[in-house]
């Protein structure tokens, strides 16, 4: 994913000056308005919005937001012959052409101090509307490019959080759990999107059996949010192993302890 040309950092409004206000965004993705997801999104807008935080929210499916890329993508094409997706992102900023839909969601990205994911964990990944979101906005020459990875990614600055449902018992998702370690469902997320874009990522609230708890268990998750929302500034982040802990073989080097759990030393 990187590329020979240089490109400018993607800043974040924080730092810019103290009277500029600090923004979130809140991406929801999930069909059902109803949704114990939904109750959490509000949660999060409005705990946010009482800290004085200026709240922007993707609600895709609301939005109808389309998650195809697609060559269409791009009216003015660097490579007309083949579509190389990720280069014609980095060709449409450049020139300003990116399309409506996704320059929006990439401003909103842009100005964000805090991006807060909200959606039903799906096969052990996020619903595809939310997939394509990511696809689509992360777009190269402003979450990425030109070896600008982790801590040198173009979002650096910013925090990031994962709050996600799912129908499993609290067991199932344990180390030893019949479906294994949420930290290693949630890794590709977590690492592979949210940290390798530069965000500085907070530990992920997962709300298990929400269809099956009572209201009183709904309602102590909705207050370890509220807690979790607090804390955003100070919350101690995944310690994601920085790009100058690896050698020229990309490898973790001699006495880096993998802390995380997609790392392990090979036996």
């Amino acid at each position: 994913m990187t590329d020979r040309d240089a490109v400018p950092a993607a800043s974040s409004t924080a730092g810019e000056g103290a009277a500029a206000p600090e923004r979130a965004l809140v991406v929801f993705a999930n069909p059902e308005p109803a949704s114990f997801g939904a109750s959490m999104r509000d949660r999060i807008v409005d705990g946010l919005r009482e800290q004085g935080v200026e709240v922007d929210v993707s609600d895709l499916y609301a939005m109808g937001f389309d998650p195809v890329a697609r060559g269409e993508d791009f009216r003015d094409r660097r490579f007309p012959d083949r579509l190389w997706y990720d280069r014609e992102q980095q060709h449409a900023v450049r020139g300003h052409t990116l399309p409506d839909d996704v320059a929006g969601e990439v401003e909103k990205l842009r100005r964000a101090d805090l991006v807060v994911l909200v959606f039903p964990l799906w096969w052990f990944s996020v619903p595809a509307i939310m997939k394509g979101w990511i696809d689509r906005t992360f777009v190269k020459e402003v979450a990425y490019g030109s070896a600008r990875r982790y801590e040198n990614g173009g979002f650096a600055g910013k925090r990031a959080m994962i709050v996600t449902t799912t129908n499993a018992w609290p067991g199932m998702l344990e180390p030893d759990g019949l479906m294994g370690d949420v930290e290693i469902v949630l890794w590709p997320l977590q690492n592979g999107v949210l940290a390798y874009t530069g965000f500085t990522v907070l530990p992920a609230l997962v709300a298990n059996a929400v269809a099956f708890v009572d209201d009183d268990a709904r309602t102590g998750i909705l207050e370890e949010l509220d807690e979790r929302v607090r804390d955003w500034r100070t919350a101690e982040p995944i310690p994601f192993h920085r790009s100058d802990e690896v050698g020229e073989d990309w490898r973790l080097l001699p006495g880096v302890e993998p802390r995380v759990v997609g790392h392990r030393r090979p036996a």
